[in-house]
């Protein structure tokens, strides 16, 4: 598939590119998973993939475009969430220095550079949940997170961090769903 960026006919893009191999799957809707990192888990890769598809279901011309008032775009919204799921699993939660931890933002308000493609920011996407996965197969969510990256003193646990990333995706899905609806590209889960 071409990339966005390079795509003059409209109609030659459905999606962007990596995007084929998102999980399809339906709404993790409540069940007899008991375990809370399980369940956290599955929201957390849902809300990503909602992302990914909602995204990759616009137009090259639209996916750098706002359709808000507060004027930011559906690949800065993307950008967002990898840079704030990064921010805090790797950077806030491990304590691990990341390359330039805010940088989804410049001058208090959300950017990605023209440099920077939607398939860029599509692996950041993906490699930050896959990290997350790892983060959260390999500890407890009663752990405390490192001192040192994000935190200098009293870091949150992980239950605390992974339940601030989640409901950080369900709010920008929903933003993510508006701003879809009204560029004519997919809604709803």
């Amino acid at each position: 598939m071409a990339s966005l960026d390079d795509v003059d006919d409209v109609d030659e893009v459905d999606e962007v590119d990596d995007v084929d191999d998102v999980d399809d799957t339906a709404f993790p809707e409540p069940g007899d998973v008991a375990d809370p990192a399980t369940l956290l888990l599955r929201l957390l890769d849902f809300y990503r993939a909602t992302a990914l598809r909602k995204v990759g279901a616009l137009r090259a011309d639209q996916v750098r475009r706002s359709w808000v008032p507060t004027a930011w775009t559906p690949l800065e919204l993307l950008s967002h969430l990898a840079h704030m799921e990064r921010r805090w699993i790797v950077w806030g939660f491990l304590g691990e220095e990341v390359p330039d931890p805010w940088g989804d933002e410049t001058d208090d308000r959300w950017h990605v550079p023209q440099d920077v493609s939607v398939d860029d920011v599509v692996a950041l996407l993906r490699a930050t949940g896959d990290r997350t996965r790892q983060v959260l197969a390999d500890h407890p969510l009663t752990e405390t997170g490192a001192v040192g990256g994000r935190f200098a003193a009293d870091p949150p646990t992980l239950a605390s961090i992974g339940f601030h990333v989640l409901q950080e995706y369900a709010r920008h899905v929903g933003h993510l769903d508006i701003a879809t609806e009204i560029a004519g590209g997919h809604i709803g889960e």
